[in-house]
């Protein structure tokens, strides 16, 4: 786990810590649930990453297994 330091204004800080003490929570518990459903990918990010995954990876190839599959059974 990464410490992390953030300059806030007061006022929203002041509102993190109503919404904290709403929930019974404190301030740091509601600013971690926040940034943790924050940093959750959506489903449009997900794709991409995939895609970009994807591209990273070697074209598929173009060798037919049905050939490899004759030949082998025609070399016994």
């Amino acid at each position: 786990m990464a410490d992390i330091r953030i300059d806030l204004e007061g006022d929203v800080i002041q509102r993190l810590t109503v919404a904290a003490e709403l929930k019974g929570r404190t301030l740091e518990e509601e600013a971690r649930d926040i940034i943790t459903r924050a940093a959750q990918l959506t489903p449009e990010e997900r794709v991409a990453l995939s895609d970009r995954i994807r591209s990273m990876q070697a074209k598929p190839s173009t060798l037919d297994s049905t050939d490899l599959i004759r030949a082998a059974r025609d070399r016994r």
